[in-house]
């Protein structure tokens, strides 16, 4: 791969480049959005003016600004300026520009930064190398990813650099880009006869979701396609605009941040009882093609952990609900996901079933582990009777009540805390009726203890 500057490729405006690279921002004030990181006094915007740059990586969606942030740091930088994609570069392109980086930082005192545009799709051993060039100093890394660092790149790596995450840009934000671009006479469409339906422009931030490269491409599409009236004037309609965009952008991931985001926000929904919120969830998942199965997993999960017996029909539902969606298959599966994950909101909940095994397990891992009492064990093998297995113990379906009052642990922790809601209340008081037996059968062996 030919290596480049930045600041080579872009001094001048190339008119048959696309329009997202032509209204590239070329200082910090042009930039729209992330005030939070470029307001005046925030730190990546000191960094940046006073060229004092340590190792940096950009972390946000598609069209966020962070091949933007690298470009205006090409822009003020007194350093040499080197790009790199790691989706195309590979172990002999880095040891090249490493060496190059040394070369000029020895002869001229010349300080060299490298940017790599989506650095997650380096491998571990790509990492590796950067790591001993960016702590002596013989490369200032710039990374750019739209996946989460902290899974995306090596620790080391991470623990020598500042990390700046971007956020989508707004509805608002957006529009004022496509403005900019509708109204721009070098850059953009400010020489062209276009007269703008109201809501067109709208339509394309709206469906857009934060992504300003996308945004920008549309309304490219839509006035390069569209020919002139009668009166050579562009009618950039509505309609333009609908077909421009065509399917509505959300971001998400299969295996990354959003993945993982949405379904806790989903997830944390249903448990909270928010209905409305958790169909939300659920229609963003399916729109963005999640595989419905995982979706269905997390729902039987989520009946036992967070209704359990406050609801038991919760668990039999949803496990119906992951047959189903098995058998039935998309499209029409959304329909039985939307059907449970409605009843298992609305349902009461409890996680009193989830909590008991957690302290049991902590007894277990902490405490002394206890045996099984003898009257308990395995009578069923010859030599049991010899062992004196089984022998004590009372069948409770022979007595009247189907219940008897014996010992089943030497020394009982309590565990199961049944709440007041939906069924758990039928569980706590026959938990209470059932302490009330075993108290009073307790009081009636002493006193026949005490006469003998």
């Amino acid at each position: 791969m030919e290596l480049f500057t930045l600041k080579t490729e872009l001094e001048a405006t190339d008119r048959a480049a696309p329009l997202a690279h032509r209204m590239r921002p070329r200082t910090l004030e042009q930039v729209v959005g992330q005030r939070h990181l470029l307001s005046e006094g925030k730190l990546l915007e000191r960094t940046i003016k006073a060229d004092r740059l340590t190792s940096l990586i950009f972390y946000g969606p598609p069209g966020s600004g962070k091949t933007t942030l690298a470009f205006i740091i090409s822009q003020t930088t007194k350093a040499r300026f080197v790009e790199v994609n790691a989706v195309s570069s590979n172990i002999g392109e880095l040891r090249k520009i490493i060496e190059e980086a040394k070369r000029f930082k020895h002869l001229h005192a010349q300080r060299s930064i490298l940017f790599i545009d989506e650095i997650h799709h380096f491998n571990k051993a790509q990492q590796d190398i950067l790591i001993p060039e960016v702590e002596r100093g013989h490369v200032i890394l710039i990374g750019a990813t739209t996946h989460n660092p902290s899974f995306a790149i090596n620790g080391p790596l991470l623990s020598r650099s500042s990390i700046f995450e971007l956020n989508p840009l707004s509805e608002e934000e957006i529009l004022e880009i496509l403005r900019r671009a509708a109204s721009d006479t070098e850059s953009g469409f400010g020489k062209s006869k276009i007269q703008f339906e109201m809501g067109a422009l709208e339509h394309i931030a709206r469906q857009s979701c934060g992504d300003a490269r996308r945004a920008l491409t549309a309304l490219e599409v839509g006035v390069l396609t569209t020919p002139p009236d009668s009166n050579g004037i562009i009618q950039f309609t509505v309609a333009v605009s609908q077909e421009s965009v065509q399917h509505k952008l959300v971001h998400y991931d299969h295996d990354g941040d959003y993945h993982y985001d949405t379904a806790s926000a989903f997830i944390k929904s249903v448990r909270g009882s928010d209905v409305d919120a958790a169909v939300y969830w659920l229609a963003k998942m399916v729109y963005a093609g999640e595989d419905p199965r995982f979706i269905a997993r997390r729902l039987v999960i989520l009946a036992s952990e967070d209704i359990g017996n406050a609801d038991p029909q919760a668990l039999i539902l949803s496990s119906s609900m992951l047959n189903a969606v098995e058998f039935v298959g998309m499209p029409e599966a959304q329909i039985i996901l939307a059907q449970t994950v409605t009843y298992l909101a609305l349902a009461p909940k409890s996680n009193a079933s989830y909590r008991a095994l957690q302290k049991a397990l902590g007894d277990v891992k902490e405490k002394k582990v206890e045996e099984v009492p003898r009257h308990l064990r395995d009578a069923s093998y010859a030599g049991a009777k010899r062992l004196e297995h089984g022998q004590g113990y009372v069948y409770p379906h022979s007595r009247a009540d189907h219940y008897v009052t014996q010992e089943y642990i030497e020394k009982k922790g309590q565990y199961y805390l049944p709440t007041a809601f939906g069924y758990e209340k039928i569980h706590r008081d026959r938990m209470a009726e059932l302490k009330s037996i075993g108290e009073k059968t307790r009081g009636q062996k002493e006193r026949i203890s005490n006469r003998s």
